[in-house]
């Protein structure tokens, strides 16, 4: 395998021949790695980042193989890892402007049973009951335990809007209900 270029061992790749597919990886990780690292020192995201890209190599050999336009078969490799990169980075953003939300144990009945608990007027505790369970869940976590929008969306899992939208209809519906 070492007289033969990157495109005939990627050719190779692409009808199945694992051989090929090493005698690649050896030829070209170490220069792949040292590319990624000039642009990442995070030597976890570079590993990751090689791993996808030879994953992708092994998936695809035959679209590239095929391809008589396509141009090196290094050239492709390195699109691939640089794409892969550029998605590390973009996960590791989205990652880290989620801010995380502490979670306490429980040592205490929640606000609202003991909000009911307490004497709610009738009227208030109909109503309450009435109102949709995706609605009083917002409302709950709200009103009666002091989130935020954001926090409420983080802990129930869904988007900060949709968190203000059912607020909103779960207010309409009580003022309602009560008027």
């Amino acid at each position: 395998m070492d007289g033969l270029d990157e495109g005939e061992l990627l050719r190779r790749v692409a009808r199945g021949d694992r051989r090929a597919f090493d005698a690649l990886y050896r030829r070209t990780a170490p220069w792949l790695t040292a590319r990624l690292r000039r642009r990442c020192a995070d030597e976890d995201v570079v590993a990751e980042v090689l791993q996808e890209t030879y994953l992708a190599v092994w998936r695809s050999a035959g679209s590239q193989a095929r391809s008589s336009t396509s141009g090196s078969a290094v050239g492709w490799l390195w699109t691939i890892a640089a794409h892969r990169l550029i998605d590390a980075f973009r996960h590791r953003a989205r990652r880290e402007r989620i801010p995380s939300v502490q979670t306490f144990e429980t040592v205490a009945p929640p606000a609202e049973d003991e909000a009911l608990a307490g004497g709610m007027d009738a009227n208030l505790e109909r109503a309450l009951h009435a109102l949709p369970a995706e609605l009083r869940q917002v409302l709950r976590s709200m009103v009666l335990d002091g989130l935020t929008a954001r926090e409420t969306a983080l802990l129930l899992g869904m988007p900060e809007g949709t968190v203000k939208t059912r607020a909103r209809r779960a207010r309409i519906a009580l003022r309602e209900a009560l008027s």
